[in-house]
């Protein structure tokens, strides 16, 4: 059996985390799927999709992080071909990658205790993104 659904979220861009754990096990429940995997992919090329400890500090560090490796003010060939200044965005979002998939187990997710699935926008405006769920299993 295969369900998918969508998640529609407004985010802030420059790495803004979201914790979408709580959306992703909605639609868990609403596929009737016990076991399986849960494929979790950001639609789009500057957002990614992974699990960490959803917590304040964390996810400041993160983001700290993330502009010392790839600072939004980095130099890149496709910020000066199309002037929209998200070269930055791309670089991080294809480096951690658009999708995470998570196995299931009696009708939950295998998921650590202190292990969020997050979508991180990394472009460099507000947006909506959508993040598609696919729970393949039985």
């Amino acid at each position: 059996m295969v369900h998918g659904e969508e998640i529609v979220i407004s985010m802030k861009g420059f790495s803004d985390i979201h914790d979408i754990t709580a959306n992703v096990e909605e639609i868990v429940g609403r596929s009737g799927i016990r076991s399986g995997l849960v494929c979790v992919f950001a639609v789009g090329s500057t957002a990614s999709v992974s699990t960490i400890e959803f917590e304040g500090a964390l996810t400041e560090d993160f983001r700290e992080q993330l502009e010392k490796l790839f600072p939004r003010t980095m130099r890149t060939r496709h910020s000066e071909t199309w002037g929209d200044d998200n070269g930055f965005s791309h670089i991080r979002a294809t480096l951690m990658g658009p999708q995470i998939t998570v196995p299931l187990k009696d009708g939950q997710l295998v998921l650590g205790t202190w292990q969020q699935i997050v979508v991180i926008d990394h472009d460099n405006r507000p947006r909506t993104r959508k993040i598609f769920v696919q729970i393949m299993g039985e």
